[in-house]
C-alpha cells in the first residue's frame, strides 16, 4: 500500500484548502476561468491530475525532507542560521520550486511560479525556504496549466 502526497502534505499541515487560497490570491480573470469559482473548479482539478503523478509527489517529498532537515540543523554544509536565514546564496530551494513549475506547466509555469514566490500569498509566506518554493512551483504549474486548460 502506498501513501498519496496529499497525505503526506496534510502531516506537514499543508492541506489543498491553503493551497488553493494562495493560488487564487492571484488570480487574474481570463477566458474559460472568468469568475473566481470556474477558477477554483479549474485550479482543483489541473492540481488533483498533477498531484497523481509520482514523479511529482517525489519531488514534493524531496522539498519536505530538505525543509525537516533544515529545521533539524541537519543539511550538509549549510549553517542551521543559515538555512534559517533562507540566505540569497542558497539557490536549492529555487531551483527545486522552478523544477515543478516547469515540470508541472512547462516554460509558462516557471514564469507563474515567479509571480508567486515574489508575491508569497497566503500560506506560501508562512512556510519554510524550501517548501514555500516546493508549494509556490506547485501552485505555479498548476495555475499555468487552468489557464491554458480551462475551456476543457
Amino acid at each position: 500500500m502506498t501513501r498519496d502526497i496529499r497525505e503526506v502534505l496534510k502531516e506537514a499541515d499543508i492541506t489543498l484548502d491553503q493551497v488553493v487560497e494562495a493560488a487564487l490570491m492571484l488570480y487574474v480573470p481570463h477566458p474559460g476561468v472568468e469568475t473566481r469559482e470556474r477558477a477554483e473548479e479549474v485550479f482543483r482539478r489541473e492540481l488533483d491530475l498533477a498531484l497523481s503523478d509520482p514523479n511529482l509527489a517525489l519531488l514534493i517529498y524531496a522539498g519536505l525532507l530538505l525543509e525537516r532537515e533544515g529545521e533539524g540543523g541537519r543539511l550538509p554544509n549549510l549553517r542551521q542560521a543559515d538555512y534559517r536565514a533562507d540566505l540569497t546564496y542558497l539557490i536549492a530551494d529555487e531551483v527545486l520550486g522552478m523544477s515543478i513549475a516547469k515540470y508541472v506547466g512547462g516554460y509558462k509555469g516557471s514564469f507563474e511560479y515567479v509571480r508567486y514566490d515574489k508575491a508569497k500569498p497566503g500560506i506560501l509566506g508562512t512556510l519554510g525556504p524550501f517548501m514555500d518554493d516546493v508549494i509556490g512551483g506547485l501552485i505555479g504549474g498548476v495555475s499555468s496549466n487552468m489557464y491554458t486548460r480551462a475551456g476543457f
